[in-house]
């Protein structure tokens, strides 16, 4: 599947100097025509979010209160976490036999009840997770869930924050930088198995997410702020 670039004519200059970005089908445009309200949200989050030292400087520490706290910027602006359970019911109706006696039969009825997953954030008919430094195995998680709330006819987008690997680069500087034993400095953000742009835009490319578009936001370099 070849990606897209409608996000280059979305996005305000500045967040796209901060951000890398990735979409399928269009993503970013489908976004932004069909709930503009959102889409605004989510540029007022990117443009106001800082990575800072604090985010970078602590190995396997500070990956989820990044996440939170991003995330409660969005629960700022309305966007709530949400799950998804499905109900199926199945109603078989026999057709009565009248010179076997039958007038009626009682229709057989079965019901199965599955416990679905979360979603970080959702508002309207968008769903937005952010995975700063998770097992890689999140992202099949996300990209699932959208494709299933896609296909009941939930959503008509989903969203992706992650992050890009040339962090762990700057992390390693700024460590080194602050006085951190080089041994340790190569444990930030050291593992390739967490989430991340080159995890993520393979399964992106091979249609994973089916008929949802998906927009796709890497936290950059570009996304540091010195604090």
């Amino acid at each position: 599947m070849d990606l897209t670039e409608s996000f280059k004519h979305c996005f305000s200059a500045g967040v796209l100097a901060r951000y890398a970005f990735a979409e399928t089908r269009n993503a970013a445009k489908i976004f932004q025509a069909t709930n503009s309200d959102a889409f605004g949200q989510l540029e007022d989050v990117l443009r106001s979010f800082r990575l800072t030292n604090s985010d970078l400087l602590s190995p396997g520490g500070q990956e989820s209160d990044l996440a939170a706290r991003m995330n409660r910027m969005f629960r700022e602006r309305g966007w709530r976490e949400a799950r998804v359970d499905t109900l199926i019911r199945l109603s078989l109706r026999r057709t009565p036999v009248r010179m076997a006696g039958e007038t009626h039969l009682d229709p057989i009825v079965t019901e199965t009840h599955n416990e679905g997953y979360k979603v970080d954030n959702f508002r309207d008919r968008v769903a937005l997770d952010v995975e700063w430094n998770a097992k890689d195995g999140n992202l099949d998680r996300d990209i699932g869930a959208y494709r299933s709330l896609y296909e009941a006819a939930l959503v008509d987008v989903g969203v992706l924050i992650t992050r890009t690997l040339d962090l762990r680069d700057l992390g390693r500087q700024l460590a080194l930088e602050a006085g951190v034993a080089p041994e340790r400095a190569r444990r930030i953000l050291n593992t390739t198995t967490t989430t991340n742009r080159e995890k993520l835009l393979p399964r992106l490319s091979r249609g994973d997410g089916g008929g949802c578009p998906i927009l796709a936001v890497f936290i950059c370099s570009a996304t540091y702020s010195d604090d």
